[in-house]
């Protein structure tokens, strides 16, 4: 086997973490995957030599292109109105690829609360408390010491516990509430549908750049769900939605839109709806 064959299994081996560091930085697949090819060019144009750790290399630069077009992003994006839910990763409940999105799974709600961080409270939260990366070595990459590196995965850590959910690990019991609160909608019961919201359940959308709303309060999220959402719930599949008991629902030509919920003890707290990208 030739170097460069091996360099390229090596990368492939590797891609999968790769692509988590960058959707985790980004919250969106195609970003994420130009990150990694990005990443995978310069490694081509680099001294081999010169890499004692491959994958270690390898996620140090991923992050550093991943917190360049973050931060690339934010300035496109720092006058522009409304809300944005990242990208959904759907897979079906009992499909091949369930095993490993719940082994590997990063929930939509924690998603959003990382889009509202700073772009390195975001880098050193990700590297260090998500794939154990120290901090000599997140250092370089946000251009601070280690001691302000540390500071930083500090500051994000202090706001996604206050912000995010922490969703109940078991799909079954995920499972049964999201059932429960389908059978509610398509039966038109606001009363049970108070039974399965937490009262301060939020409600995110994000169809179309012109169908962004967000809804907070346990009565307003029902009247909204019977109001409007009545007529998907007949239509609306079982799924895995980054990694936790979601549905699908397919509308005309295909398009097909994903829900994610967050259930903590035996209630929704959060409900984020997709749209196809």
């Amino acid at each position: 086997m030739n170097q460069d064959t091996w360099q390229a299994e090596q990368f492939e081996a590797l891609r999968p973490k790769l692509q988590s560091v960058a959707y985790r930085m980004l919250g969106t697949v195609g970003e994420a995957e130009d990150a990694v090819q990005e990443a995978w060019l310069r490694l081509n144009r680099s001294d081999e030599d010169a890499i004692d750790n491959l994958g270690g290399w390898l996620t140090t630069v991923v992050a550093r292109i991943s917190l360049d077009m973050l931060r690339s992003r934010r300035a496109r994006r720092e006058d522009a109105a409304g809300d944005w839910l990242p990208d959904a990763i759907v897979a079906p409940e009992d499909g091949p690829e369930q095993e490993a999105l719940l082994a590997d799974s990063v929930g939509l709600a924690l998603l959003v609360v990382l889009d509202t961080l700073s772009p390195a409270e975001r880098l050193a939260f990700v590297l260090h408390d998500m794939f154990d990366v120290p901090f000599e070595e997140i250092a370089p990459i946000v251009n601070r010491t280690p001691a302000a590196a540390r500071k930083l995965a500090s500051r994000a850590r202090q706001r996604v516990r206050g912000a995010a959910p922490d969703p109940d690990p078991d799909l079954g019991r995920q499972r049964a509430v999201v059932d429960a609160f389908l059978a509610a909608a398509r039966a038109g019961d606001f009363e049970a549908l108070l039974e399965v919201l937490d009262p301060g359940v939020v409600f995110r959308v994000d169809v179309t750049p012109e169908v962004r709303r967000e809804v907070r309060g346990a009565r307003d999220v029902a009247q909204m769900v019977l109001s409007r959402g009545t007529r998907f719930a007949p239509h609306a599949r079982p799924a895995i939605v980054n990694g936790m008991a979601g549905v699908v629902v397919h509308g005309p030509g295909g398009l097909r839109t994903a829900v994610a919920f967050a259930v903590v003890d035996g209630r929704i707290m959060e409900i984020d709806v997709v749209g196809p990208r």
